[in-house]
């Protein structure tokens, strides 16, 4: 059958997320980079919180929030997730979350780059097939705006993002979702993406065939064997491969 669709991780496929540039904070004894330095300083603004006590709190909410959200495939909206911490510190500040979302999404926003050949691949593309965008991400807005800058947000004809979905790759409702806007069957689209477990996992149980991007991988081969889901249909390293691919399914 042949393809008449390409969907698209986001992160590490259409564009690059480097969050290990982020600064380092100490969490649980050790250094990571993280937002939460700067997301203290904006409480700390607003009410006598001490760095230990913001982070143990935001750490909590993370905790709870995986079991009771990512376990279940489901999505937490970084505003949600920022009301439950202002509202576990007993702040009375109703503008705050939206404050905390902003500086967080500003940080990580600051960490992306943009692959200089993209932009015309997807315009490429855009006149063989229907383009669309599948992606696990906590803040619609944020990935809007970036494929906007980006100028990806045009060639896209379908787009599911996890935070305005409530779901999460690899369940196949987001898959389904993004399928259904496009018009195409399971066996009529491409999944591109870096996540064997998120994209290749997702995507192959609904007979979409699957694309491993691995410009990001740092070993493949242990990536490979950590994996326990299905083998991808193929492995590129670069977008450019997704027009003779298409030539070749």
């Amino acid at each position: 059958m042949a393809i008449r669709a390409v969907v698209f991780d986001l992160f590490d496929t259409l564009v690059d997320l480097s969050m290990q540039d982020l600064p380092r904070i100490e969490i649980g004894g050790r250094f990571v980079p993280s937002t939460a330095g700067a997301l203290h300083e904006v409480v700390a603004a607003y009410a006598g919180v001490d760095r230990e006590r913001f982070i143990a709190v935001l750490t909590e909410v993370d905790r709870a929030f995986r079991e009771t959200r990512h376990a279940r495939g489901l999505e937490l909206p970084t505003l949600e997730r920022f009301e439950a911490v202002v509202d576990r510190l007993g702040i009375d500040a109703p503008e705050l979350p939206n404050i905390l979302t902003e500086t967080h999404m500003g940080m990580i926003r600051g960490q992306v780059s943009i692959p200089e050949n993209h932009e015309q691949i997807l315009g490429n593309l855009a006149r063989r097939v229907r383009l669309g965008l599948c992606s696990n991400f906590s803040h619609s807005a944020m990935a809007l705006s970036l494929l906007d800058d980006c100028g990806f947000r045009a060639h896209l004809d379908a787009l599911a993002i996890s935070d305005a979905i409530g779901i999460r790759k690899p369940r196949a409702e987001i898959f389904e979702a993004v399928l259904a806007e496009l018009g195409v069957a399971p066996r009529e689209a491409l999944h591109v993406g870096d996540s064997l477990s998120a994209d290749i996992g997702g995507a192959a149980p609904l007979g979409i065939r699957t694309v491993w991007i691995t410009r990001r991988i740092a070993d493949r081969e242990a990536a490979l064997r950590a994996h326990e889901g299905p083998s991808p249909d193929y492995v590129i390293e670069d977008l450019s491969e997704i027009e003779g691919l298409l030539d070749a399914v």
